[in-house]
């Protein structure tokens, strides 16, 4: 019987085109590009130059990381597409969009963003919910972002609206570090 845990080998990363008003946010998508590339995963993400999404990359590509982004064409201008990724695919739709990154990675984090970061985040939890993948989402909970988030998944839960084991499909992580030992365990 193998105790060989399981290598996540591309890392899907949710997070936001803004880089939000908390410098920790950058720091902590600086430091998962770069952690990520260390590890040697290929980061799958929103194919953005900008925010979150730009420094994630930025950081994967400095450590030699291979990168596969995802963009809608109507988004190419706003989000800065950034064509010298290992790989760029322009889709017609964000629907689009969120099923190829979906398709292309074997785990999911998520970082601080806004609505759209939400929405990429709860379609993956649907999914996960209605039984149709078992991959790992992990929020990654910087300086406490996402805690009213929590709250209001706890209220869903409290409340009668999900069973309980949906608290059981995603994983809260406090830091970068929490993240990558997750995503590659020793």
């Amino acid at each position: 019987m193998s105790t060989t845990k399981p290598f996540f080998r591309s890392v899907c990363v949710f997070c936001g085109s803004r880089s939000g008003s908390n410098p920790a946010f950058s720091t902590a998508a600086v430091a998962l590009g770069t952690g990520l590339a260390q590890a040697g995963h290929r980061l799958v993400y929103g194919a953005g130059d900008v925010g979150l999404m730009g420094d994630v990359a930025r950081a994967a590509q400095a450590a030699g990381g291979e990168t596969f982004g995802v963009i809608p064409v109507h988004l190419m201008r706003a989000e800065v597409g950034k064509h010298d990724l290992t790989s760029f695919v322009v889709t017609e739709t964000m629907h689009e969009r969120k099923k190829v990154m979906f398709m292309n990675a074997d785990a999911i984090v998520t970082l601080p963003g806004g609505a759209g970061t939400l929405d990429e985040l709860f379609e993956v939890l649907t999914w996960r919910q209605l039984g149709l993948h078992a991959k790992p989402i992990l929020l990654l909970n910087v300086a406490g972002y996402w805690d009213p988030l929590i709250a209001a998944i706890h209220h869903l839960v409290d409340q009668g609206f999900a069973d309980t084991s949906f608290l059981n499909s995603f994983h809260v992580v406090p830091d970068v570090e929490s993240a990558l030992a997750v995503l590659s365990p020793k």
